[in-house]
């Protein structure tokens, strides 16, 4: 598994992230740990790294490191005050999460998040959870297919996809493997220039809804709120436009409304500044080196009280 994964834009998180070598920093999203040993490198002796992931690979991952300032805790990562809470840290330096999906669960075709591989549709992170793709496409009724196409893939064919899967698990006996999933997904979109693209979006929206990523990274943010220090820094990668609008408009409001805060006497406040207005995205030659990296945007703040 040397290949698991390779990291996007790791110069830029940690320049950005690791303002002090002695702190405590959280890395939400373990996966290979391409990030975590560029943080690692940065810390002083002092200095702690706690990583978390819940895939059963990136444990594997976890144990090629070895340094007395790092802690890998394999669990979803909405549970991270928890686990603060237990090794007795109340507030945290950087906090770091990079919501894409692994290099190394996308090329594993027994996974199923990928569209350029035959396998089971499976596409759980948590392996330990019951709902798959499988589950939703094959038992879940018209309505419920087409919101989710629609809210998590943004399928603008959302309806005719979803009324070709009904009649495909009604007569042939259900649908068992992205292949077959992929083939009702090319038959309903003529237009061969938008047919990767459908096939990523549906894809998309299974994979968000069978992991309840939204809802998790809605969580997340929020929790780290409370437990970063005044003068700390989160640094969030996200590649679809709902990720990134959540991230924008929590950095923006500290919350998820579209609105400033206001005190008691109507004075606006802010939770975060933001370190770079615009979000940062790869360089050319990282998008030439790994071209998982060109849809890419890191958003970094700190907060301010």
């Amino acid at each position: 598994m040397e290949e698991y994964h390779v990291p996007v834009m790791v110069n830029e998180v940690v320049d950005n992230l690791v303002v002090d070598p002695d702190g405590v920093y959280v890395d939400l999203t373990f996966g290979g740990g391409g990030h975590s040993k560029a943080i690692l490198s940065r810390l002083s002796g002092k200095g702690r790294l706690i990583a978390l992931d819940q895939d059963d690979d990136s444990f594997a991952q976890s144990q090629l490191i070895d340094s007395p300032n790092f802690c890998f805790v394999k669990a979803n990562y909405i549970f991270f005050p928890n686990f603060l809470y237990y090794l007795n840290i109340e507030h945290v330096d950087g906090i770091f999460a990079d919501l894409g999906v692994s290099s190394y669960q996308i090329d594993e075709p027994t996974r199923g998040f990928s569209i350029r591989f035959d396998g089971p549709l499976d596409m759980r992170m948590n392996k330990s959870i019951s709902l798959t793709a499988a589950k939703i496409v094959n038992s879940y009724p018209f309505d419920d297919i087409v919101r989710i196409l629609k809210d998590y893939g943004e399928v603008k064919c959302a309806r005719l996809i979803a009324d070709a899967i009904i009649f495909r698990r009604t007569n042939n006996g259900g649908i068992k493997t992205t292949g077959e999933l992929k083939r009702i997904i090319l038959d309903c979109v003529q237009r061969r220039s938008a047919q990767n693209k459908v096939l990523s979006q549906v894809f998309q929206a299974l994979r968000i809804a069978v992991n309840d990523e939204l809802v998790n990274l809605r969580v997340c943010l929020s929790n780290a709120k409370d437990v970063l220090r005044t003068g700390g820094r989160m640094a969030v990668i996200s590649y679809h436009s709902l990720e990134d609008r959540l991230v924008k408009r929590f950095f923006k409001f500290g919350d998820f409304v579209n609105q400033q805060p206001t005190d008691m006497f109507g004075n606006y406040s802010k939770t975060f500044r933001l370190i770079s207005k615009k979000p940062i995205v790869a360089s050319e030659e990282e998008i030439k080196a790994n071209s998982r990296s060109h849809s890419a945007k890191l958003r970094i703040c700190e907060k301010l009280c």
